[in-house]
Order: C-alpha cells, then structure tokens, then sequence
C-alpha cells in the first residue's frame, strides 16, 4: 500500500492509474477504523480498479465544546488494517496540507445542513461539505463510498455533489453493527462498560417503531413518544427521534412511502446516532 501525505504525491499516483485506464474508487475517513470502514474498502475494490483511503480528522466539522482534541487516533493500526484489507493508497495529510490558508470560501448546502445534527451542531455539515469537497478535488475519483450510519451527512454530500456538478459517483453502503445491533462507530469507545451494555437499545427502539408504522401506526409521534420513553427511563438524553422522508429529510405524513427513522442521543457523555430506512406500502 502507498502512502502519501501530501497533494502532489497523491496526484502523482492517481495519475498513473488515469494513464493507465484504471478506474479509482474513493473512501474519506477519519481514521480510528474499524469493520464497518473496512466494509466500505471491500465495497470499493468490488468496483474500482484502485482504492485510495483518506485518513484525516477534519477540525472544521466539531464545534468549540466537541472532541476534537481527543478524537481517537490510531494511525499506525489503521495503517495495517488498510493494508491487510488491500487498500492501494492511504492519503494521510496534515491540517496544514488541506488547509494551508485561512479558508475564504465556503461551501454550504442551505437547509438539509440545519436540520437534526445540524441543528444541534451548528456549522457542522459546513465543515463536512468543505472538506469532502476539496477531498474530492484532490483525489478526482470515479467512486465515492460513504457509510449509511450518519444519513444525513450522506444527504448533505450527495446534493453538494449534485449542485456543483463533481464528475463523482456517489454509493452508499448499508451500516455494519454488533452482534447486538449497536451500529460500528469511533466513539463506541468512548461507552463504559454498563452504556455499552445499554447502547443497543437505541437500535431497537429504531426496529419496533420501524414495525409499528409497518403494522399500521398512522400516528408517527405518538410511536415515537412511546418508545423515546423507554430510551429515557434507560438513562438516554435524546436530541432527536425522528420519522422523515428519506428523499429530503423532511416530516413525513401518512401519504410519504419511502421514510427514514433518525435519532440521536446522549449515553453518559457519548453522543450516538443512528437510523433505519424502510418502504411504507400505500
């Protein structure tokens, strides 16, 4: 596997591919990887020639009271997994090499970045869509693969893609979770033992409000006041428990058929999320 930690090295061998008719898939992450990133490389290589991975943790995507600074970094391990997994390129740059200059333009996608996460991490999806930008401007791949678990950062990219015309397609790959449901993530890490325990009931509570409109439920809040509930009794601090249409994100009504169940939570000091996507019969 390549290395590059810089633009130039980085273009000079997706160029080399280009030369040679290769098609090149792209996999941003922030490192910390774990399988569900792993499954997004296999993915890739199912359909690319080439597979760059892009390990860089973004400080334009946490607010001042986020994670930044203790955003786990394990490069060295993230490096061998890439490595076993075939990967044929890690770009690994710097703060310094994405952002070399204080940032004059800005990269927005009005509305959908405002809504759920957004509301609660103002600026945030900002920082994603300015990054994931110039990523792709750096790499240029045919292929971008980007995780399902955070939908609407996979929303916010995939209208960003289709407003400024970026010659990429996009492909999103279904979440990977535990044996027991709880969606991968970096920040699992950060659960105690006990919250680790408790975490999967956030998935659950997904599946039976999911069953509940498949059953016939018309009444989409009060399913959600039902099992946010139990999260709560749990000791979960919800952000949000929503049912949105999966085309916009925004409310769904009983005439909507393609929806999608978003949450976000707080167990302890752990901020987790998740969703599950289904198709409502008329």
């Amino acid at each position: 596997m390549r290395i590059a930690n810089s633009i130039k090295d980085l273009r000079l061998a997706v160029g080399e591919w280009r030369q040679n008719g290769q098609r090149v898939a792209f996999v941003p992450t922030m490192g910390n990887l774990h399988a569900g990133h792993l499954q997004l490389v296999k993915t890739a290589q199912q359909q690319a020639d080439k597979v760059v991975v892009s390990i860089f943790v973004n400080p334009a995507q946490f607010g001042p009271n986020e994670d930044f600074a203790s955003y786990p970094r394990t490069e060295q391990q993230d490096q061998e997994k890439l490595d076993s997994c075939g990967s044929d390129l890690l770009f690994l740059p710097s703060v310094a090499e994405v952002y070399p200059t204080p940032l004059q333009t800005q990269v927005s996608v009005k509305g959908l970045s405002t809504l759920h996460c957004g509301a609660s991490r103002p600026g945030h999806f900002d920082g994603v869509a300015i990054v994931v930008c110039k990523l792709l401007n750096m790499v240029q791949p045919d292929l971008l693969f980007l995780g399902e678990k955070d939908f609407q950062q996979l929303a916010v990219i995939r209208t960003m893609v289709a407003d400024l015309n970026i010659p990429v397609a996009i492909q999103g790959v279904a979440t990977v979770r535990e044996a027991d449901g709880l969606a991968m993530s970096s920040r699992n890490g950060y659960l105690s033992a006990p919250e680790r325990q408790l975490a999967p009931l956030l998935y659950q509570t997904l599946c039976l409000t999911r069953d509940a409109v498949l059953s016939g439920a018309t009444d989409y809040q009060a399913v959600m006041d039902r099992h946010a509930q139990r999260l709560t009794d749990a000791g979960f601090l919800l952000d949000y428990f929503r049912i949105c249409r999966s085309a916009d994100l925004l409310p769904a009504d009983d005439n909507d058929t393609e929806l999608v169940l978003l949450i976000a939570a707080k167990l302890g000091k752990t901020r987790l999320i998740d969703n599950v996507r289904f198709t409502r019969g008329n």
